[in-house]
């Protein structure tokens, strides 16, 4: 794994410009879900699961106590396309801290990426229901719980 990954937000903005169709999108987003960690297998868990996603979805955080504390998320999925939208969620919201993260609009990126278009409704909940986990995970370190 490079030290690239994930790529930045800008870096994912500035590769879907270039793509020509929906079909390329699709095939990146599957080139970057092939790219995504190893999940440990003892994470795969109900505890960890994300509820509103059709595919199965695994998502851990822990708070890295540094000044100020940042995030340190790891995802995975049973979809390879699902988990392209892993990594671009990574790249948006992994290594922030707390307050960026709960402050952050990624509705606005995914608009800008095309997804608000054309991903299935079901992808859009998923992906919905991965960033509430993240954010909800965030207010709880924020506020020490």
């Amino acid at each position: 794994m490079s030290e690239d990954f994930p790529p930045s937000t800008e870096e994912l903005l500035e590769t879907f410009d270039l793509l020509f169709d929906w079909e390329e999108k699709y095939e990146y987003l599957i080139e970057l879900g092939k790219q995504l960690p190893p999940f440990v297998k003892a994470h795969q868990v109900e505890a960890n699961r994300v509820h509103g996603c059709m595919s199965t979805v695994w998502l851990t955080s822990e708070v890295d106590q540094s000044r100020p504390p940042i995030m340190k998320i790891q995802a995975d999925s049973d979809s390879l396309i699902v988990r392209g939208l892993i990594v671009v969620l990574l790249g948006f919201m992994n290594g922030k801290d707390c307050e960026t993260i709960l402050n952050s609009d990624p509705d606005d990126l995914f608009k800008r990426l095309g997804f608000d278009q054309s991903l299935s409704a079901n992808r859009r909940n998923g992906l919905a229901s991965m960033i509430q986990r993240v954010k909800s995970d965030a207010f709880l370190a924020e506020s020490g719980m």
